[in-house]
């Protein structure tokens, strides 16, 4: 495994907001500063868990994601929210923790 970001919900606005209507929140881009932090405002209608809307995650790439998630509670099933990219999102001790797959071919 290998850290990727640190989600962090809000309910306040942020600088430099990126809106995901697909996705159906305002996240932050975690690659503008070196610590991996994504600010992350969920929509009203966004179809996530409350402990995802309110709880700070931390991500991280995995090479299998098949493999990571075995044994795993699951709390959002593997999806792909953008081109070459898989993820799920596991509970781990009462937090949120998100799996990432990159396809190999990106």
């Amino acid at each position: 495994m290998k850290f990727n970001h640190i989600g962090i919900p809000t309910l306040e606005k942020f600088d430099g907001e990126i809106d995901l209507p697909h996705l159906k929140m305002t996240v932050s881009d975690h690659e503008n500063n070196p610590f991996g932090i994504q600010w992350q405002r969920y929509w009203k209608d966004a179809p996530y868990p409350e402990l995802v809307k309110s709880v700070p995650h931390v991500a991280f790439e995995v090479s299998d994601l098949d493999n990571a998630l075995k044994g795993q509670k699951i709390i959002i099933q593997p999806n792909s929210p953008s081109d070459g990219l898989t993820v799920a999102f596991i509970e781990v001790n009462g937090a949120p923790v998100e799996l990432m797959q990159y396809d190999k071919n990106t």
